[in-house]
């Protein structure tokens, strides 16, 4: 891996400039950790409040009720592990070069996407396809 590159904390990644150069590849990559560390942080204040409410509740509908936020939060729980699954993937992709490059046509995915959802491994135009295929196919 090359040096680290230093970012400008106002630096905004822009059309005018080469496609996924070192100072993109940085910011998507800040970006991702931030965001990772955001979800590794929630992750372990769940983990607290479930253990701390898991007193035990004398009435059956506060444990029924307790039971369903318990099993709303784990669920919340696997969403956020797969997404950091799909966070790793993306930082992978930054250190490998294909990062910002649709899977299907190999084309750049915009920068506006990019910035709206740092995961995305389609272009704009190939996930809509992708959506209009699985449609079709689901309706069968």
């Amino acid at each position: 891996m090359s040096k680290q590159t230093t970012l400008d904390p106002d630096y905004k990644p822009s059309e005018k400039e080469p496609f996924m150069n070192e100072r993109q590849r940085e910011y998507f990559r800040s970006k991702l950790l931030a965001w990772k560390e955001e979800i590794l942080k929630e992750a372990k204040e769940t983990l607290v409040t479930l253990q701390s409410e898991s007193e035990n509740h004398p009435d059956i509908a506060d444990r029924a009720s307790s039971e369903t936020d318990r099993a709303i939060e784990l669920r919340a729980r696997d969403r956020q592990r797969k997404l950091i699954s799909k966070i790793e993937s993306a930082i992978a992709r930054i250190d490998d070069g294909t990062y910002g490059f649709c899977e299907d046509t190999g084309e750049p995915i915009s920068l506006k996407r990019l910035e709206a959802r740092p995961i995305a491994t389609l272009s704009l135009e190939a996930q809509e396809r992708h959506e209009r295929n699985e449609r079709v196919f689901r309706d069968d």
